[in-house]
């Protein structure tokens, strides 16, 4: 199980906030538009940080983030975007953060818990868009006549691309994150 102490927990909670704040509201990939990183954001927050006040702070940061995106609650920001389906972020977040919490708990520094890792990421993955595109596709007021087969075909349009932003920030975030506490460690004197 990770136990880090406050320090560390502390640096991580600021890279967390950083990276959302810097990544959220761009919606294509280039030099200086980075792909959202909240999905990863909420993972890793459930994996690294112990506080559970940090769920909370992370999803107000996100809501602030689309509020100052849209332009506020003005009337011209009031478009699909801002509709009943936005409350279906908060399980669809929370999905993920659990799930950091799950892979919390069965993390050890071995490559054996990769797998539990890359299962858990698409499950929770998976349920988290469930929530948030099944609640657009549901509750936005966009689509008159919404049908399973028609979440099915979003779920096939936008899962896969999340997927791969995830795995691309868990990866290199966790990674970098991982690194940092190995290096932090004591060394252990090496017997001749």
């Amino acid at each position: 199980m990770l136990n880090l102490n406050k320090n560390p927990q502390i640096a991580i909670g600021i890279g967390l906030i950083l990276l959302m704040a810097v990544t959220r509201g761009q919606h294509a990939a280039t030099i200086d538009a980075l792909p959202s990183a909240s999905w990863a954001v909420f993972f890793l927050a459930g994996v690294f940080l112990r506080p559970r006040w940090m769920f909370p702070l992370l999803f107000l940061q996100a809501v602030a983030l689309d509020v100052i995106s849209l332009g506020g609650f003005t009337e011209a920001a009031k478009h699909h975007c801002v509709s009943p389906a936005y409350a279906m972020l908060l399980p669809a977040y929370a999905t993920l953060w659990f799930g950091g919490r799950l892979y919390s708990r069965i993390h050890r520094d071995s490559w054996m818990t990769l797998a539990p890792l890359v299962g858990i990421l698409l499950v929770s993955a998976f349920v988290s868009n469930l929530f948030s595109s099944g609640g657009y596709y549901y509750f936005s007021g966009v689509y008159t006549d919404p049908t399973l087969s028609g979440l099915w075909g979003r779920i096939e349009l936008y899962l896969p691309p999340r997927l791969l932003t995830l795995f691309g920030y868990v990866g290199a975030v966790g990674g970098l994150i991982q690194l940092m506490i190995l290096s932090a460690r004591p060394r252990q004197a090496v017997q001749a």
